[in-house]
């Protein structure tokens, strides 16, 4: 699943939710923000107008805020986590799962995002875009 919290980010720089063409947009994202490559960018918005977060019409093209953070709410971000490690890593996912659960033995009762991240730092993965999602926690 796409991350679509970017567009919420280019709806502060504007400061509205309507963008008169996908040009803009695409240079809010990857100029004024420089959180995405141009082509990233474009990736995106055409997700989401796949997806109903944007919708085009007359007007521009409207970034619908409800839809992303309903889809956010939704997301499973330790699966994400479990599956980005275990790619990055070269290991099956249920080897990343049995590691993340000796880790548990070891540290306690802490939460399961956390263990994967702590994890994933140990063994020298860079776990920088999963960071915000711990710190909403």
């Amino acid at each position: 699943m796409k991350d679509y919290r970017p567009l919420l980010q280019a709806i502060k720089v504007k400061g509205d939710n309507v963008f008169s063409s996908k040009s803009e947009l695409v240079g809010i994202l990857a100029f004024n923000l420089g959180i995405l490559t141009v082509g990233e960018a474009k990736e995106l918005i055409e997700e989401a107008i796949k997806e109903g977060i944007i919708e085009e019409t007359p007007e521009g093209l409207i970034v619908h805020e409800d839809a992303i953070t309903e889809k956010e709410s939704k997301r499973d971000i330790f699966g994400e986590m479990v599956e980005y490690l275990a790619r990055e890593l070269e290991l099956s996912e249920i080897e990343v799962l049995e590691e993340i659960e000796k880790m548990k033995e070891r540290y306690g009762n802490l939460d399961k995002k956390i263990l994967a991240y702590l994890f994933g730092l140990s063994k020298g993965v860079n776990m920088e875009k999963f960071k915000e999602y711990l710190e909403d926690e």
